[in-house]
């Protein structure tokens, strides 16, 4: 794909070299470029350029003015203030360069891709076996799988990780009970669905923590029974996979609901790692980065200490020989390092487990595994609040169910479309609800900064109004439908026509869609993407009430509209698929 010139590019690009022009001395000549409200764009660098060869800001910049040619791309540049420059772009140039992203044949819009692509490993969506995903699992999930998009989408190779827990004591517990039951997690006949086979493991959980909490032999042998599996007996071992197998089956219904593709080779639990630990322990201890204390295997750092004032130590190898976190995660950094290459390793992962994965990279870097060519990150998010802005909570104070949230989030969205809708059948009606109701949870997450809080409220997240994905879902629907109407009529770019505001406003945000794309994946903010979707919505908004498309004065304006609003939906098309959101056809 030939990559497409953005207009800041193209300007900057003409700024730089007047610059260099007018002031050959300096070192570099950095307009500073940014968007104004008081041109099309502003250019700010030559305050601190004249200040360093000690000029007259205002002259300096009337000499830049001078050198700048105007016509094709740049169609009026004034000073401003102490040497300020104020830019306005020509109508052609904003119709030609929106005419090359639509006529792009790989159809990404002009959007490049990244020059030095890496490895990024991305851990995310860490539900537990045996265990029902709730509302603390939404955003890791869902802020997961949009960096994912994002990154593959700029030709990142990303090997996704779900880093599920799948291994501990309650395994003893749970398959004791299951050999002395053996039946429980039988199927009668058919395939099993992902609410049956989690209400199974819930059944068998309650029971077994029953009489573990009940019977001291029970307990006696359960405890036994890890001893078993964490030496590989391969009766134990049998049924551990039956629990994670089944909790497969459930967690699988779940992404399926949050519309995210999930397969089986990215799945690698705690378990994955178990051959490694020892190994783990060995190299740390040979090298002197983890030293033996109280009997455990511990490694020290200077910067953080308990209120007590001693230091608090990350904890490897417990001093009954047992494995923590630390151990597991230690060897997974060394399996995506080394077997998997990873130039990156991205863990989503909520804010409160920040000290640790602190500690977990300084220790890798002093062990060797990571180095100036790996790097390693937590986007770290917030936590998902009630309407009160205490944790979201049922009224019983109970975590909510993630499947009961999804499920509202539908029937909600559901009575939307109902109420809109216009010749959709009750099928149609269901698919646009999940899309919608989905899209809805998907975007209020999305849409925040991921390391703040954000408050759930489905009345606000269905919403036609304001920064809802139903805002920009329906004035994507709203053009296809302008688009459908206009028959035989096909949208063209004509670039000698001159823009009405709202045209050029629309025509100047769409051209930034590449920049969007780049700036999000390179601080993994798919919060920048939302921002500049809305935005494009509501550009779009302005611009449907204030220049009629169908009705235009003009054939040619008619077809250069119908162009600008082809360009808007793929725009908006793409960027939601992006974040993981569907864009209905019709709505």
């Amino acid at each position: 794909m030939a990559s497409v010139t953005s207009l800041s590019d193209s300007v900057h690009q003409r700024l730089a070299a007047a610059l260099s022009a007018a002031l050959p001395q300096a070192d570099s000549a950095d307009p500073l470029l940014r968007r104004s409200d008081r041109a099309d764009f502003q250019a700010n660098g030559i305050l601190a350029l004249a200040k360093k060869a000690k000029a007259n800001p205002r002259e300096l910049a009337t000499q830049v003015v001078e050198r700048i040619v105007t016509g094709e791309v740049i169609r009026d540049v004034e000073v401003s203030g102490p040497g300020f420059l104020n830019i306005t772009i020509s109508d052609r140039a904003i119709t030609e360069n929106l005419a090359a992203r639509a006529t792009d044949p790989d159809g990404r819009l002009g959007v490049p891709f990244a020059e030095h692509p890496g490895t990024t490993v991305i851990d995310y969506a860490q539900p537990n076996v045996a265990k029902e995903m709730h509302v603390g699992h939404l955003r890791s999930a869902v802020i997961g799988d949009a960096v994912v998009q994002i990154l593959e989408f700029t030709g990142e190779n990303v090997v996704r990780r779900h880093h599920i827990g799948d291994w501990g004591t309650q395994f003893g517990m749970l398959i004791q009970y299951l050999i002395e039951h053996p039946h429980e997690l039988d199927h009668k006949g058919g395939e099993v669905s992902g609410e049956e086979a989690m209400s199974n493991l819930n059944r068998l959980y309650k029971a077994s923590r029953v009489l573990f909490d009940s019977d001291e032999e029970f307990k006696t042998r359960a405890r036994r029974r890890v001893v078993d599996l964490q030496a590989g007996d391969p009766e134990t071992l049998a049924l551990w996979q039956k629990f994670v197998d089944e909790s497969k089956i459930y967690f699988y219904s779940v992404f399926e609901k949050l519309d995210m593709e999930i397969s089986d080779p990215d799945v690698v639990g705690e378990s994955g790692y178990n051959d490694m630990l020892d190994e783990t322990c060995r190299l740390l201890e040979e090298s002197g980065v983890a030293v033996r204390s109280e009997g455990a295997l511990c490694v020290f750092f200077d910067d953080i200490k308990g209120p007590d004032g001693n230091p608090v130590p990350l904890i490897v190898r417990k001093s009954d020989g047992g494995y923590g976190y630390a151990a597991t995660d230690l060897s997974a950094i060394r399996d995506r390092v080394f077997n998997l290459k990873a130039t990156t390793l991205l863990y989503v992962v909520d804010a409160r487990q920040s000290l640790h994965f602190r500690m977990v990279f300084e220790t890798a870097r002093r062990a060797g595994w990571l180095n100036d060519d790996v790097e390693a990150v937590q986007l770290a998010f917030g936590t998902v609040l009630g309407k009160d802005g205490k944790p979201f909570k049922t009224r019983e104070g109970e975590t909510v169910r993630l499947v009961d949230l999804l499920d509202e989030a539908i029937d909600r969205a559901s009575a939307v479309v109902r109420e809109k809708a216009q010749d959709l059948s009750e099928e149609e009606i269901a698919e646009r609800g999940a899309q919608v109701g989905i899209g809805a949870v998907k975007y209020a997450d999305l849409s925040t900064s991921a390391n703040r809080d954000y408050k759930f409220d489905l009345d606000q997240m269905v919403s036609l109004n304001g920064d809802t994905s139903v805002y920009l879902q329906y004035a994507y629907a709203r053009i296809q439908s302008i688009l459908r109407k206009a028959g035989e009529v096909r949208p063209t770019a004509h670039p000698e026509l001159e823009l009405a505001g709202a045209e050029r406003a629309l025509g100047l945000h769409a051209d930034r869609f590449a920049e969007t794309v780049a700036e999000t994946a390179a601080e993994y903010a798919p919060h920048k993407l939302a921002a500049y979707l809305y935005q494009l919505a509501s550009l779009y908004t302005t611009f449907y009430s204030e220049c009629p498309v169908l009705k235009a004065d003009t054939p040619a304006q008619v077809e250069n509209r119908l162009f600008l609003c082809d360009v808007t939906a793929r725009t908006l098309h793409q960027g939601m698929a992006l974040l993981g959101i569907r864009t209905p056809e019709r709505l």
